[in-house]
């Protein structure tokens, strides 16, 4: 095959990258353009909450912000693709609400329940839909929220013990646990979308 034979296929390809390549930094860059906040605990808010439970409750209102900024625009398919088989975002929201409640029922020193072992188990399920994840998410928040507010301040220095093997920790400990694992989770999640919006 001649040069001037391949010539026109390779151009029709490029052409498709550029408008590939274009698209995503279109919705990327709609991202990015959305009007800029502080960071929920640099606004001033929930100044009636006690320090910890606003640090707390901040870093969730951040984590629903950064979620639904990212990856709120994901296609069904998106949400639960595995590229290179690493955790889908799927997994992730759903993560972040299961494991905050079950880290809650440990704080308010219960255990766990077999449908909430029974949802652990099926955080890595395929087949989520962008509607039923953040339905979950937004509850998750809202009524975590309800609980961390719950809390008295005095309580933090409290034992708690967490899962089987009874690993020991405090009530504080916990709260700013719910928080930083949060957080974790959130930031593979806009990764992972990343990842999947470049394919």
């Amino acid at each position: 095959m001649e040069l001037w034979e391949i010539a026109p296929p390779i151009a029709a390809l490029r052409k498709h990258i550029r408008a590939r390549r274009k698209s995503q930094s279109i919705a990327y860059t709609a991202a990015m353009d959305k009007p800029k906040l502080p960071e929920p605990w640099l606004r001033g808010t929930l100044t009636d909450v006690p320090p910890i439970h606003r640090a707390v409750l901040h870093a969730l209102e951040l984590a629903k912000e950064d979620l639904e900024r990212w990856c709120g625009n994901l296609s069904d398919a998106e949400l639960n693709a595995r590229p290179g088989d690493i955790a889908p975002v799927a997994f992730h929201v759903r993560h972040i609400a299961r494991s905050m409640d079950r880290l809650l029922t440990y704080a308010e020193a219960g255990t766990l329940t077999p449908e909430q072992s029974a949802a652990m188990k099926a955080e890595l399920d395929p087949g989520a839909t962008g509607e039923a994840l953040f339905a979950e998410l937004n509850q998750a928040l809202e009524l975590g929220a309800a609980r961390i507010r719950a809390f008295a301040a005095e309580d933090f220095s409290q034992k708690r013990a967490i899962g089987r093997q009874q690993m020991p920790t405090t009530l504080g400990g916990l709260l700013v646990h719910v928080a930083d694992h949060t957080q974790r989770h959130v930031g593979q999640a806009i990764t992972t979308a990343k990842i999947v919006r470049a394919r």
